[in-house]
């Protein structure tokens, strides 16, 4: 219900607009408060780049951060990666994350990003007591916050606005009469804007999410995702249907579909039942690491990456890299 009057095909969001326009009130008053000194941000010693949105439910920010991430360690920078932790449960917080640390400890998104990574990640509330915690264990060159975008608390260097691009700002409210946290207006201070999927418009940057080889979450064991054939689906992410119609593009004869909710926690036993004669089970890698504990030899995921034309690929991580040199010469 709540997407299809978050998408403008129900009226029914006229009820919610009082509620809308607190939240948008309270979101221009807290802006405003840090813009003019009121309340002000923390700032790092070190460069931080914030991904971030505009609109609740998943956008595709995970794939970018560790785009980043991975390509800022490959050209030989120290990088550390904060999240709030949405949906963790840590008994301590600021946490840093370790092998063995849990998605019900850290959350879901910290987890997958520390094992696709090895970098250093730590998660708080607060995300300036996750940066401080790293900066005090790890000599690093610069900070990627998952999310934040709208964390006026914390400083930033560079901002990346990631846009769902088939369900873009859908009625264009603020929440909970429509998905957004902030109005449109907000692309034109930010220094990159990407759009998962869809038909960017003027001072998009285009992203295709790939994801072509599976791999087992019992075994390890990679192959080729159309080598799976026939499979039953399921992802607890912010547009599950995104990920069915990926599969199915790709040859895939999908029995059965599951959709559950975003950051959504898994039992053994539940997901045992979606296979009663043991066919493949096919997910997200966002779910897989919630599964990995109690993994069964038919369960499989399929990682992606986030590709964007090599020009704009340029464009965004010379500017970082920029900013990053400028801070070493700057302590120099």
């Amino acid at each position: 219900m709540i997407e299809r009057i978050w998408s403008g095909n129900s009226w029914l969001y006229i009820l919610l607009l009082p509620l809308s326009f607190l939240y948008g009130f309270s979101v221009l008053v807290r802006r405003i408060s840090y813009k003019i000194g009121l309340f002000r941000s923390w700032k790092a010693s070190v460069p931080v780049v914030i991904v971030g949105n505009l609109t609740v439910g998943g956008n595709g920010k995970t794939p970018v951060v560790i785009w980043i991430v991975e390509s800022l360690t490959k050209a030989g920078y120290r990088v550390g990666v904060v999240s709030r932790g949405y949906g963790g449960t840590a008994k301590r917080y600021p946490l840093v994350l370790t092998p063995t640390i849990t998605t019900i400890q850290a959350g879901d998104e910290p987890v997958l990003i520390y094992n696709r990574t090895k970098v250093p990640v730590a998660v708080a509330p607060k995300r300036t007591d996750a940066i401080k915690i790293l900066l005090k264990n790890y000599a690093l060159d610069v900070i990627v916050s998952d999310d934040g975008l709208q964390h006026y608390a914390l400083s930033r260097d560079y901002q990346i606005i990631v846009i769902d691009g088939k369900r873009r700002f859908g009625n264009g409210w603020w929440l909970p009469a429509g998905p957004m946290r902030e109005r449109e207006k907000r692309l034109k201070t930010v220094n990159a804007v990407i759009i998962n999927d869809g038909s960017p418009r003027k001072n998009e940057i285009l992203m295709v999410l790939e994801g072509n080889i599976a791999v087992n979450l019992l075994s390890g064991y990679k192959t080729p995702v159309t080598e799976l054939k026939t499979i039953v689906a399921m992802a607890g992410i912010g547009y599950p249907s995104r990920f069915f119609t990926v599969l199915e593009n790709k040859g895939l004869q999908l029995i059965q579909t599951y959709a559950f909710s975003d950051h959504q926690s898994y039992q053994r036993q539940k997901l045992i039942l979606l296979t009663p004669n043991n066919e493949i089970l096919l997910m997200t890698e966002k779910d897989a690491v919630k599964c990995q504990s109690f993994a069964q030899p038919n369960w499989w995921y399929l990682p992606v990456q986030a590709s964007l034309n090599v020009f704009d690929e340029q464009k965004i991580l010379s500017a970082i890299k920029n900013i990053i040199n400028n801070y070493k010469n700057i302590c120099r």
